[in-house]
C-alpha cells in the first residue's frame, strides 16, 4: 500500500471509531425501559426494567433520560435511590399504572419513591394508582392498608416535575418531604371529589419549592403545607373539587419546626371546601406561621374563602379547652373576590394564647347569594386597608 493509502485508511479507522464511540455515548444516554424487559400491555410487571433502566442510569457519568414510550406498564412499588452521577430524565410518554389489587400498594406507604436523588427530572406522562378499590375498603370500615401516596421524594435536591397527570391515587399524589429547591409545573392531580385522603400535593421540611401552572381536582387538600416549610411560591393554580389550599395541620407535636415565607398569587377555586386556610391544633407547640401572602384569588362558590383554624382537635383527645401554641403573624390577604358557598365568608378564629398577629385585609370582596357575607373573629390583631367586604371584624 502506498503512503497515501495508509492515511485514507488510518483515517478511515478513526472515523469509525469515533463515530462508533459517538453512537455507544448516544446509546448510553438514552435507557428505554422497553430494552431492560418492560412490556407495554399494563398487565406484565416491569418493576425490574424499570430499576435495570435507573440503576444504569444512576452510573451514568453522563447526564441520561430513562425513557417509558407510550403504552401502559405495570409498576408495583419501588424506590429510585440516589444519590446518582449525573442528572437523570424520567421522560414519559405512556402510562404507568399499578397494581389492580389495592394491597398491591397499599401496605408501602409508597408508590413511586425517590430517596436522596439530586438533579432529577420527571417529564410528561400519567400514573394511575387505580385507587378506587381502596377507597371502597375506607368507606366500608373494614380494616384496610394505610394506603400508598402516588410519588414522594424524601431528601432530593433540585428536582423538576413538569408535564405529569396523576389520577385515582390511594391516598396523597405527590409528596415533596424534606427536599430543597424543587419546581412542581403544568401537573395534573385528580381523584374524585369523595374519594378519602387523596390530597394533591403534600410539601414538608423543605426549601424552595416552586408550584405554577397547575390543576388539584380532589377529595382532600388541593395542596398541603406541613411544618419546616419555608419559601414556597405557588402561582396560577386551578383547585377544586377539593379542600383548598391549607397550611397546616400544625401543631401537632410539642416540639415542631415552623411554616415562614410562603406566597400565592393568581390562582382560582372551584367549589372548594376550602380557599386559604391555616389551621392548628388547640395544643402546646413551639410552632409558628409568618410572613404568608394570599393575592390576587378568585373564589367561586367555595365554603370557606378565608379561614384560620387554631382550634382544631378532631378527636377531642389531649387538646380541648387548650389554646394552640402555634403563633401566627405577618399574614397579607390582597385582592379576592368571588362567591362564598356560605354566609361566613371569612373566618379568624385563633388561639386564646396565642392571638393571630399583624393580620392584614387589603381589597376583599366576598359574596353571599348575591349579598354581602358576615365574617367572625377570635383572638387576631390586625389592619384592613382599601375595600373589605364582609366587614371584616379587624
Amino acid at each position: 500500500i502506498n503512503m497515501n493509502n495508509s492515511k485514507l485508511v488510518a483515517g478511515l479507522l478513526m472515523f469509525f471509531s469515533s463515530f462508533l464511540l459517538f453512537r455507544t455515548s448516544m446509546a448510553a444516554s438514552n435507557y428505554n425501559i422497553v430494552s431492560f424487559g418492560a412490556k407495554p400491555d399494563g398487565r406484565t410487571d416491569s418493576t425490574k426494567a424499570f430499576l435495570g433502566a435507573w440503576q444504569a442510569a444512576c452510573r451514568s457519568a453522563a447526564s441520561v433520560t430513562v425513557t417509558v414510550p407510550r403504552g401502559s406498564f405495570l409498576l408495583k412499588p419501588v424506590v429510585f435511590r440516589g444519590p446518582c452521577r449525573s442528572r437523570i430524565t424520567f421522560q414519559i410518554y405512556g402510562t404507568i399504572v399499578a397494581p389492580s389489587d389495592y394491597r398491591g400498594l397499599g401496605n408501602s406507604g409508597y408508590w413511586i419513591l425517590f430517596v436522596k436523588v439530586n438533579r432529577v427530572s420527571i417529564n410528561g406522562g400519567t400514573i394511575d394508582a387505580r385507587g378506587a378499590s381502596f377507597w371502597a375498603c375506607r368507606k366500608s370500615g373494614k380494616s384496610c392498608p394505610p394506603g400508598a401516596r402516588s410519588m414522594t421524594f424524601n431528601w432530593a435536591n433540585d428536582v423538576v416535575v413538569s408535564g405529569l397527570t396523576s389520577i385515582n391515587s390511594q391516598a396523597t399524589h405527590l409528596v415533596i418531604n424534606s427536599c430543597n429547591n424543587v419546581i412542581v409545573r403544568k401537573v395534573k392531580l385528580v381523584a374524585p371529589d369523595q374519594s378519602p385522603n387523596t390530597d394533591g400535593l403534600h410539601v414538608q421540611a423543605s426549601v424552595g419549592v416552586t408550584v405554577t401552572d397547575s390543576s388539584f381536582q380532589t377529595g382532600d387538600d388541593c395542596i398541603s403545607i406541613g411544618p419546616g416549610t419555608r419559601n414556597l411560591y405557588m402561582s396560577k393554580l386551578n383547585c377544586g373539587p377539593g379542600h383548598g389550599i391549607s397550611i397546616g395541620s400544625l401543631g401537632r407535636d410539642a416540639n415542631e419546626a415552623g411554616v415562614q415565607n410562603i406566597t400565592l398569587i393568581n390562582s382560582v377555586f372551584s367549589g372548594s371546601d376550602n380557599g386559604v386556610r391555616i389551621k392548628t391544633w388547640a395544643r402546646q407547640s413551639t410552632g409558628f406561621v409568618r410572613n404568608v401572602l394570599f393575592q390576587n384569588l378568585v373564589m367561586r362558590n367555595v365554603q370557606n374563602p378565608i379561614i384560620i383554624d387554631q382550634n382544631y382537635c378532631p378527636t377531642n383527645q389531649g387538646c380541648p379547652k387548650q389554646g394552640s401554641g402555634v403563633k401566627i403573624s405577618q399574614v397579607v390577604y390582597r385582592n379576592i373576590q368571588g362567591t362564598s358557598r356560605t354566609q361566613q365568608a371569612l373566618t379568624f378564629d385563633c388561639s386564646r394564647s396565642n392571638p393571630c398577629q399583624a393580620i392584614r385585609l387589603h381589597d376583599i370582596k366576598l359574596t353571599f347569594n348575591g349579598r354581602s357575607a358576615i365574617s367572625t373573629c377570635r383572638n387576631v390583631k390586625g389592619v384592613k386597608a382599601g375595600v373589605v367586604m364582609p366587614q371584616g371584624c379587624l
